[in-house]
């Protein structure tokens, strides 16, 4: 059982991180589909896991990025690379082997055979069927169901389905117990003044971070931010959006590091602390997917969420019902709409007024989540449920 990711010593704090329950074991299996945002919500949870005194180990078919999402490991956590028959077989001859207390499954990643095989020999472990994150209805009426296994070679055992979410009638969303410290220590000024920029970032520049796809409103963003009476600092993630940005700047026949009041920079690749950090520091966030969306809710900072397309425009739903319950203003829901693609028109203009309107809704939905107890706290406690 070859190990890919190598362990760092990590100082953490102690009583925040004390677990709800004794110590456990768990396998957290994790397939990489598309821009690595599973990998992403998988290595929030292992390491939140590991962080209130759980073992925990990663299977996944793609450990790549963690390269630069978490360059020092963490403590408790051990990645491997996801299991083929090969090395299946040879788990089934190591006496030393056990699967954990808790083996979860993100995502519908679907367990290898052999891997349940293992799972039913002695006392079974609890199996959660982990969901993608959604505000719908249908979130809180299937949390925590049962789901039997009819076929197979763990045929008779049961899966649990665990549905992150907004309300208290699901399973939460991912926070670490530290997390408000954290933020409370975080140093605006200093961290922003390390950043390895083009051009250094000025007193008074609005700032906005860009993580997205390739939303079909981003030239009308960048051409309203070169307008502007106010100074404005792009700050542009790496992959997609980089890309994203060069293609509309080009399409605007405009340099690209941006025109008139805007500048655009380039950021490098950021471990997820450090992208904390750049959605602590900025005025105005654009996020994308699962996980960097949560971490905007954490900000509370404005932010417009671009969600993953599916062709089936299921994302359409989804969206309607994120901004419902969290009762976002109309002006910020026809900014996403139009971001997202599912109107056509101007984006609303990001005025000093606006984005003062939009940091009160955000704190307000920051204050409201934070009184909902945490996914991990939730998970732990339903596991104890279960054993």
């Amino acid at each position: 059982m070859s190990v890919l990711w190598t362990i760092c010593s990590v100082n953490f704090s102690t009583s925040a991180l004390t677990p709800v329950t004794p110590a456990l074991s768990l396998d957290v299996f994790c397939r990489v589909i598309d821009n690595h945002g599973d990998l992403g919500v998988c290595w929030r949870l292992c390491a939140d896991l590991a962080q209130r005194g759980h073992t925990v180990r990663l299977w996944v078919d793609d450990a790549s990025a963690l390269a630069w999402m978490a360059p020092q490991g963490c403590a408790g956590v051990t990645v491997h690379a996801w299991p083929n028959e090969t090395s299946l077989q040879a788990l089934t001859q190591d006496i030393t082997f056990k699967v954990g207390d808790v083996v979860i499954e993100a995502f519908g990643c679907e367990l290898p055979e052999t891997f349940q095989a293992l799972m039913v020999q002695g006392t079974p472990p609890v199996w959660i069927n982990l969901e993608y994150l959604s505000a719908e209805g249908y979130v809180a009426r299937s949390h925590g169901l049962a789901s039997p296994v009819m076929s197979g070679p763990a045929r008779g055992a049961t899966k649990w389905f665990f549905f992150p979410g907004f309300t208290p009638d699901t399973g939460g969303l991912l926070r670490e117990p530290d997390l408000p410290a954290r933020q409370a220590a975080f140093q605006r000024q200093a961290w922003l003044s390390a950043l390895p920029l083009d051009k250094p970032i000025e007193a008074n520049e609005r700032l906005i971070s860009l993580f997205c796809y390739e939303p079909i409103a981003l030239p009308d963003l960048l051409m309203q931010l070169s307008q502007t009476d106010e100074r404005t600092r792009l700050l542009v993630t790496q992959g997609r959006p980089n890309k994203a940005v060069a293609a509309a700047a080009q399409a605007l026949h405009m340099p690209n590091s941006g025109s008139g009041q805007l500048h655009i920079s380039q950021l490098p690749y950021f471990s997820q602390t450090e992208f904390d950090h750049l959605l602590w520091a900025c005025d105005f966030n654009v996020v994308r997917g699962e996980d960097s969306l949560v971490r905007a809710l954490w900000a509370g900072k404005p932010f417009v969420w671009h969600i993953y397309p599916q062709d089936d425009l299921a994302h359409h739903d989804k969206l309607h019902a994120f901004e419902a319950v969290l009762d976002m203003p109309a002006d910020l829901s026809q900014f996403h709409a139009i971001w997202n693609g599912l109107e056509t028109g101007p984006l609303p203009t990001l005025s000093r007024a606006t984005l003062g309107n939009w940091r009160d809704w955000s704190s307000q939905a920051q204050q409201r989540l934070l009184a909902q107890a945490d996914l991990t706290t939730q998970l732990l406690r339903f596991v104890a449920q279960k054993r």
